[in-house]
């Protein structure tokens, strides 16, 4: 077990087999490898991916799926290579949130979903050339704000 640092958990334990990596970094984060992936206690639709390098570098995830049925990727072979998936059933994507208060104006970064192979735990964040995504898509509208609720 190792402590961490944590930017909304405080000092955890975490397992080494726990940690996410990614090769090249993040856009904008090139020497922030390491990540953990934490739930969010107060509601399990989210998630904190949190650098264990700097406390300070954390963000908000979420599934995509939950909030927009429609959204889907397609992983080219640079991408399935360099993440070793063999398997659809092995792959997880995620979004980066912007939160914003009052919450229900949170906005999801479709446009570079976070991919990552769960068996391996190597992970990536694409930069989608789709223009149906965008950077800042809200993730409630009246109807998911009646359905979650």
């Amino acid at each position: 077990m190792l402590k961490l640092q944590t930017k909304y958990h405080g000092e955890i334990e975490i397992k080494k087999d726990d940690i996410l990596t990614f090769t090249n970094g993040l856009p904008g984060f090139p020497d922030e490898r390491e990540f953990i992936l934490l739930p969010l206690q107060e509601n399990q639709l989210f998630s904190i991916l949190q650098s264990l390098q700097t406390k300070e570098v954390a963000f908000v995830l979420t599934s995509p799926f939950e909030f927009f049925s429609e959204y889907e990727i397609q992983l080219d072979s640079q991408t399935l290579e360099q993440l070793e998936i063999k398997n659809d059933k092995d792959v997880t994507v995620m979004v980066i949130l912007t939160v914003h208060d009052p919450f229900n104006q949170t906005t999801a970064n479709l446009q570079a979903p976070i991919v990552t192979n769960i068996k391996n735990r190597q992970s990536k964040q694409l930069i989608l050339n789709d223009s149906r995504y965008k950077t800042k898509h809200p993730i409630f509208t009246l109807q998911t704000e009646n359905v979650k609720g």
